[in-house]
């Protein structure tokens, strides 16, 4: 079974880390992530940039320069970043804007609508948004106008797991990621995303899993294998998201 990684993180302390909400994310570097992962055929992924880094970019360069080309970046800017800075980001292999609105460190959503068109338009960019999506019918509109947005951690909440669906029914993507950190169902969260929208969901491993109330474990792998068949597994494991980042 061959694997994309749409979401995990390299924390790396030679690099700026900055304390969010009075947490301090352990040193998890490249050599640590492809130790913990050798027994999977990860074949490429995403390294996700996290409200503690805020808008350095320098750790997100080193880790892609060692993980290659297969491998790409999902950053934090600032709505007054040059477009020089952007293209130099998008030919280092960054594919992706975050805007972290759970914790923080990213820029917020009162410029959600200029930035994320911003980078769409000058280098192909698509926005992630960490966020309840509870919360998501206060910007469902400027959602629904974007032209490209993936959901984190799918969604989060029980409550919030309607809204999500509505989107992903009009092409948000939604990461299949941090099963241990979510407040639903995840099983039937899973089903009921993939039944809307087959394109929808990406796999990823969220390490090292901060925060979480439970670290990612392969048995999150093992439930999407015992619920999907064969084409629905690859998609989610490994096309959906390489087409998202690659395609």
């Amino acid at each position: 079974m061959r694997v994309f990684d749409a979401h995990f993180h390299i924390i790396d302390y030679r690099y700026p880390i900055y304390e969010n909400q009075g947490y301090l994310p352990p040193n998890y570097v490249v050599e640590n992530y492809r130790e913990i992962t050798k027994d999977l055929h990860i074949l490429g992924g995403a390294v996700v940039s996290g409200s503690f880094q805020g808008f350095d970019q320098s750790y997100l360069i080193d880790a892609l320069n060692k993980l290659g080309p297969s491998f790409c970046g999902v950053t934090q800017l600032p709505f007054t970043v040059s477009d020089e800075e952007i293209i130099k980001l998008n030919q280092a292999g960054v594919k992706a804007l975050r805007f972290n609105i759970r914790r923080g460190g990213s820029e917020d959503l009162s410029n959600l609508d200029y930035l994320a068109r911003r980078v769409y338009d000058l280098v192909g960019w698509h926005s992630e948004l960490y966020i309840d999506a509870k919360d998501l019918p206060d910007i469902t509109a400027t959602i629904e106008s974007l032209p490209a947005i993936s959901i984190d951690h799918l969604g989060l909440s029980e409550e919030g797991l309607p809204h999500l669906l509505r989107l992903a029914d009009q092409g948000v993507r939604v990461k299949a990621t941090g099963f241990g950190r979510v407040e639903l169902n995840v099983t039937s969260t899973l089903k009921s995303i993939y039944d809307v929208n087959p394109d929808a969901l990406m796999f990823g491993t969220d390490l090292p899993s901060t925060r979480a109330k439970r670290p990612f474990e392969y048995a999150d792998i093992e439930m999407i294998m015992e619920l999907f068949d064969k084409i629905a597994i690859d998609k989610i494991m490994y096309f959906n998201a390489w087409n998202w980042y690659f395609g």
